[in-house]
């Protein structure tokens, strides 16, 4: 329920005491309009990154998967994650440090 003015650059809105005018400046009016021009090209160019990097994806090859074992280069240890737990996890460290 606002009426704008946009050559007086006014707003005018029905309040409980009367009507309440919002004044602004031409400066502020061009900025904000400058920012949502700005907020504008930057989402535009958001969705042409979005575009360009879905087309790229999809030119590039699928990744070689390899099934690979690993094996430790030294000796290990197994050392038990939990002692009191019956189910026998536990870690494989070096064989050279320290349990603790």
């Amino acid at each position: 329920m606002a009426v704008p003015n946009y050559t007086y650059l006014k707003l005018k809105v029905l309040g409980p005491n009367g009507v309440i005018t919002i004044e602004s400046t031409y400066k502020h009016a061009y900025d904000c309009d400058v920012e949502c021009i700005e907020y504008a090209e930057a989402l535009v160019e958001a969705e042409t990154l979005i575009v360009n990097l879905d087309r790229l994806d999809s030119l590039l090859p699928e990744p070689k998967r390899r099934a690979r074992t690993f094996k430790p280069a030294e000796a290990i240890k197994l050392v038990p994650v939990d002692p009191a737990c019956p189910d026998n996890r536990a870690l494989r460290i070096s064989a050279t440090l320290d349990i603790k």
